[in-house]
């Protein structure tokens, strides 16, 4: 019975070595739980995406710097206000808009009336909202759906057009006002977080004959192709006048050098 005591004694003791390892293990797992689960939120932290910037900060004057003058005058003859009639926009780096009209008389050989109207809409990128060029997209899509939905037009048809910037479709349709046949154009464009949209229409008065739909598209195609150019020299201004004045200094003393050399 003395002898059975110390051998219980040890049998006890290696028993609890076991239980003591397994929660040292147990506690040492938890520490190291812990510490990955917060270099992943860090790591995450740190590759959040960011959305794109913004590729045009500013529009251009919808009456002023939109067309050409000469633009202007063969599309909408005998202009009642060559300067155009600015929409109103409480925002005039986000929306823009101007339109003109004409009606020329020829007396017994009926009238000519044109209609021409350029609008501007543009997006900031916005971490929440998404990137400038994207909601630009979904603006896109939706004035191209509001061109083809115009209540009461006929003959609706809507074609890609090329050479306006990043997409661009053409919109054409007929329509009768006043007992009078208009035949209708509108392109909507989009370049980067811009879209530009431009519908000319027009009519013959008092026997006068309709303009053809042909001659409306191309009209239409002709001034969206400046509207959009128009939005390209204003980034390339913006641009410019974002230089920073070490970097301008920078290219000033190298050609300085390159002088001397």
């Amino acid at each position: 019975m003395h002898r059975s005591a110390p051998r219980l004694s040890r049998i006890l003791a290696c028993a609890a070595v076991p239980v003591m390892l397994v929660v040292a293990g147990c506690s040492s797992d938890s520490g190291d739980a812990k510490g990955s689960g917060a270099s992943a939120s860090a790591s995450a932290q740190k590759t959040a995406p960011t959305v794109e910037p913004a590729k045009f900060a500013e529009l251009p004057d919808a009456c002023s710097s939109s067309l050409g003058k000469k633009t202007i005058e063969d599309l909408v003859p005998k202009t009642k206000n060559k300067g155009g009639s600015p929409g109103t926009s409480s925002d005039t780096t986000s929306r823009g808009r101007c339109s003109w009209n004409g009606l020329d008389d020829n007396g017994v050989k009926g009238s000519q009336y044109r209609w021409l109207d350029v609008g501007y809409t543009r997006f900031d990128s916005d971490q929440s909202l998404g990137s400038g060029a994207d909601r630009a997209k979904d603006e896109y899509t939706k004035q191209v759906a509001k061109a083809q939905a115009t209540e009461g037009a006929e003959k609706t048809s809507a074609k890609p057009a090329t050479g306006l910037g990043e997409q661009a479709t053409a919109v054409t349709y007929g329509l009768t006002k006043s007992k009078e046949d208009f035949e209708y154009a509108t392109v909507v464009a989009r370049t980067g977080n811009v879209v530009v949209s431009v519908t000319y229409n027009g009519a013959g008065f008092a026997g006068a004959k309709t303009p053809s739909a042909a001659d409306i598209l191309k009209g239409a195609q002709k001034a969206a192709k400046e509207a959009v150019a128009a939005v390209g020299a204003s980034g390339e201004d913006t641009e410019k006048s974002s230089a920073s004045p070490s970097a301008e200094a920078s290219a000033s003393s190298s050609a300085k050098t390159d002088d001397k050399s």
